[in-house]
């Protein structure tokens, strides 16, 4: 009960971060499959398979190691926790949460991989799975979960560890602004 009270207080992180940080390594990984050449069957399942073992390292083992960051949180300083513990996602919860988001992101990228999907219209059902888990973090204005924090019971809150690149910019952009007004 006690717990319950401290993770409603929690600072949970804003969803333009999470989608931020989820973009971020979301090319990190697709990167990563694109490094295979050529095209036909073959190549695209190594890509596929390239694009999931980058996805689990950059999402769950890395965030194992590092407090609940993987590189995207680290960068814009949010990481996930259990929030029943109030302590870093174990293992098992980083490994639910990111087999329905990684699937997710595969289809994307599946999807943006092949022009024939995008002027076909198919990549709208391809990016759909992806949208809907938005959509709840959206709507649960509460909270913030999405279907996979609801599914590992998971949460993604703000923290002072990480690179914060959003307030640098933001510094970068209000001294910029300062000096054209000069």
């Amino acid at each position: 009960m006690r717990s319950d009270l401290v993770a409603a207080r929690l600072p949970k992180a804003p969803i333009w971060r999470r989608a931020v940080a989820f973009t971020l390594d979301f090319f990190c990984a697709w990167f990563a499959g694109s490094l295979v050449l050529g095209s036909g069957g073959m190549v695209q399942l190594l890509r596929s398979l390239l694009f999931l073992i980058a996805w689990l390292t950059l999402r769950v083992f890395l965030p194992y190691r590092n407090q609940g960051q993987s590189l995207g949180r680290w960068v814009f300083d949010i990481k996930v926790i259990d929030p029943k513990a109030l302590r870093s996602a174990d293992l098992l919860a980083l490994l639910k949460r990111e087999a329905y988001l990684g699937a997710s992101a595969l289809f994307v990228a599946l999807g943006l991989s092949s022009w024939r999907l995008i002027r076909e219209g198919w990549i709208v059902l391809l990016v759909l799975p992806l949208a809907l888990d938005l959509g709840l973090a959206i709507a649960d204005s509460l909270n913030q979960q999405s279907l996979h924090d609801r599914l590992a019971k998971t949460s993604v809150i703000q923290t002072s560890r990480g690179y914060s690149l959003d307030l640098k910019v933001k510094r970068l952009l209000a001294e910029v602004s300062r000096r054209v007004k000069k």
